[in-house]
């Protein structure tokens, strides 16, 4: 799943720890997860340090205390752009929509991609999930449909993660 507008609300570049706003429900979304024997790995973009807004060592920490307050797995980031500088300026097969922090995830958990979803609430997420042979979950509590860069079809809309978990443990 996404960070931004999924577990935490969508502020923009989120560039220091006590910026960093969990949804309160997201927990709990992580926990139900688990109990139904899914993984919850987060996969974002994390361009900030390529802009350079934002030093890795610092999101590395900011990694480290998300995975504590929220319960996933694993947080796999890109923080690489195009237009950014220094190493992190350049073209990766990590950054969404490519599938690259996916296709280590599936390497490093050994999940299976037709049992899984990718849970997102931009069109590169859903791009990603799609491209990588996830089922697509579109989320309404970030950017979603109104703000989407481009036309997808997702395999399902919802308001937001705890809709979507409910769901989820609703049908298996």
């Amino acid at each position: 799943m996404d960070r931004d507008g999924v577990l935490c609300p969508e502020k923009g570049y989120v560039t220091d720890i006590n910026n960093l706003e969990i949804f309160p429900y997201a927990k709990r979304c992580v926990e139900l997860l688990h109990r139904k024997g899914y993984l919850a790995i987060c996969i974002t973009n994390q361009s900030a340090v390529a802009r350079g807004m934002l030093e890795e060592e610092k999101l590395i920490g900011m990694n480290s205390y998300f995975i504590k307050e929220t319960g996933v797995d694993a947080i796999y980031y890109c923080p690489h752009h195009p237009d950014g500088i220094g190493k992190y300026g350049r073209a990766c097969n990590c950054r969404k929509p490519k599938t690259g922090m996916v296709e280590t995830a599936i390497r490093e958990f050994g999940f299976d991609r037709q049992a899984s979803y990718m849970v997102g609430d931009r069109a590169t997420d859903i791009l990603c999930g799609q491209k990588a042979g996830l089922k697509a979950i579109l989320l309404e509590s970030g950017y979603g449909t109104q703000q989407l860069e481009q036309p997808v079809i997702p395999d399902g809309i919802y308001k937001d993660l705890e809709e979507f978990s409910l769901m989820l443990s609703a049908i298996y």
